[in-house]
């Protein structure tokens, strides 16, 4: 029978930050440590294991079936970790908080809730999707607790976060933004502020338009965009690998910045939101430097 070792939260620690960043380079980024400690940390669990836990000559790292086990076993091993420190300081918070984000900035979400869940695990999480101008609604009934929204003029009120350039895109390999009139995918009306800016810059310079496509979420809308039936107006943050941004040549009009609000329940905020709030200020200010570029234009 094999001898069993305690296994040092340290290097579990480092394993999962390897598969969630998707890199040495960026585990070591977020760990503050050198790639070479990284590296020693994995040979040093491997060799713990006598077997590889990650799948060599990937671009990314993707764990091997042992490694997908162990990888189960560090998020509670880890999990637990933070609960005994809270505990013991005294420190734990708990309940739960309800935050409402629109579907289009899902994309600010996953690391940001799932780096706030390993520091607070005693914390439920209940994340809504919806409008901007409902979640600035349930936030002031006090259903939700906190909601990231566009801000626009339906919506007002709230702390910017971040300003993002507001651009046109389109599908590689497609010419829809040359064709007349402009075929448009954009919100129904009345409830995104990226509709409203669009036609109303089209019309100051007299480029015609039609709609050509709607929808109330951002995959319906990418989803038309791909298929070159339309092109539509986001920020670059929202940008899949499919899209790209169309070039200032094409003569589209220039879009004003898009600022986006974190909108508080009224009254006391419990100390779980409170801390949620400053995760999302964060990470959420670190992701407005965008980089144009990112996209090849159509």
């Amino acid at each position: 029978m094999t001898n069993f070792r305690p296994l040092d939260l340290v290097v579990l620690n480092t394993f999962v930050t390897v598969v969630d960043k998707g890199g040495f380079t960026a585990a070591a980024d977020a760990l503050h440590l050198a790639q070479s400690t990284v590296s020693a940390h994995m040979k040093r669990l491997e060799e713990t294991f006598e077997q590889p836990l990650l799948q060599r000559g990937r671009k990314a790292p993707i764990p091997t079936p042992a490694g997908e086990r162990l990888l189960s076993h560090a998020r509670q091993m880890l999990r637990q970790n933070a609960l005994a420190w809270q505990d013991v300081s005294e420190q734990r918070l708990d309940g739960v908080v309800r935050l409402g984000i629109p579907d289009d900035y899902v994309v600010y979400l996953p690391e940001a809730l799932s780096e706030f869940e390993s520091q607070y695990p005693g914390v439920e999480l209940q994340v809504d999707c919806g409008l901007s101008v409902d979640l600035v609604q349930s936030v002031r009934a006090g259903s939700l607790d906190l909601a990231i929204t566009t801000r626009q003029p339906k919506s007002p009120g709230g702390e910017v976060l971040c300003q993002e350039p507001t651009v046109w895109a389109g599908a590689p390999g497609h010419d829809t933004q040359r064709r007349t009139p402009l075929p448009l995918a954009v919100s129904t009306d009345g409830v995104c502020i990226f509709r409203e800016r669009a036609l109303a810059a089209l019309d100051a310079v007299g480029i015609p338009w039609r709609i050509a496509y709607t929808s109330a979420s951002l995959s319906g809308l990418t989803a038309a965009v791909r298929a070159g039936l339309a092109i539509t107006v986001l920020t670059p943050s929202m940008l899949g690998s499919d899209l790209s941004i169309i070039d200032s040549a094409e003569g589209l009009p220039e879009l004003p910045m898009t600022e986006i609000a974190l909108h508080r329940s009224p009254g006391r905020p419990k100390e779980a939101a409170r801390q949620l709030a400053l995760s999302l200020q964060a990470h959420i200010q670190a992701r407005s430097t965008v980089d144009l570029n990112k996209a090849a234009p159509v």
